[in-house]
């Protein structure tokens, strides 16, 4: 039994439109930064904002806003769009800062059926809230930098930045596409004679989304792809970003991968 989604062309497509943040990472301070200036949009992009409180104008809790206590809802900046993520449907829009204002362009949803009614819910509560014109205060901190959105009609949702990949790996990270083998397979590293690794090897495409070249060999992942959790019987390809790891320990890997994206599934039938 089988079943296979494809992504790739309009995975490409978003690769070509979302430019990498490249500019050194702004040191911490307690003041707040004006959103309006560049370290201030700079700061919103190396941040995953995970929504932590928020409140309508009479001071009572939005709890339509938490439906998934496990995964927040997250605001994601490139420097042109903003992506909501952990709500049912995917969502994202353009978006302009100016004079402590966020403008927020049209909002694009996919539209997947959300048979849970509190996730249904959620992709209402989100959306609208998250357009037009809002009030944003940011405020950089030595541990954990904040983010404020105040509506037009008082709702103040509140946020908490998670460093990005690039941020904690210290610049952009290289895309590259692994295809996952079904099932995991013996690691070959002398530390971990015992330990099952993922068996990968490197897919190319064009930019039409079709594969193109020569597959790299099949081999031991002996790392794990941050992000990424796999299911024995389940072949994937996953779209990843790979990080230089300064001063790696002597014993462990120069690279790292995060996952970015699966773009292709196949359950493979026994």
């Amino acid at each position: 039994m089988k079943y296979r989604m494809l992504l790739l062309p309009l995975v490409l497509a978003a690769c070509a439109q979302t430019p990498e943040v490249t500019a050194p990472a702004p040191s911490a301070t307690t003041a707040a930064a004006n959103p309006a200036s560049s370290t201030g949009t700079e700061l919103l992009t190396r941040y995953h904002w995970q929504l932590s409180n928020a409140i309508d104008s009479n001071g009572n809790h939005i709890d339509a806003l938490f439906a998934r206590p496990d995964k927040p809802v997250q605001l994601d900046f490139s420097p042109y769009r903003i992506t909501v993520v952990n709500s049912c449907n995917s969502m994202g829009a353009g978006y302009t800062v100016r004079k402590g204002h966020l403008q927020i362009g049209p909002m694009v949803s996919t539209m997947m059926a959300c048979h849970d009614a509190a996730l249904a819910a959620l992709d209402d509560a989100i959306s609208q809230r998250v357009r037009g014109s809002v009030d944003v205060n940011l405020l950089a901190r030595d541990n954990a930098p904040s983010l404020q959105l105040v509506t037009d009609n008082g709702d103040t949702l509140s946020f908490t930045g998670v460093p990005t990949a690039e941020t904690r790996y210290g610049g952009p990270g290289q895309i590259a596409f692994l295809e996952v083998a079904p099932q995991s397979v013996p690691c070959n590293h002398p530390l971990t004679p015992d330990a099952q690794c993922l068996l990968v090897r490197e897919r190319f495409f064009d930019e039409q989304g079709l594969a193109s070249g020569t597959p790299g060999p099949w081999q031991p992942l002996n790392q794990n792809i941050e992000g990424y959790t796999h299911t024995p019987g389940i072949r994937n390809v996953v779209r990843v970003k790979r990080f230089t790891i300064k001063n790696p320990p002597a014993d462990g890997p120069s690279v790292t991968y995060v996952l970015d994206l699966v773009v292709e599934s196949e359950k493979v039938g026994q």
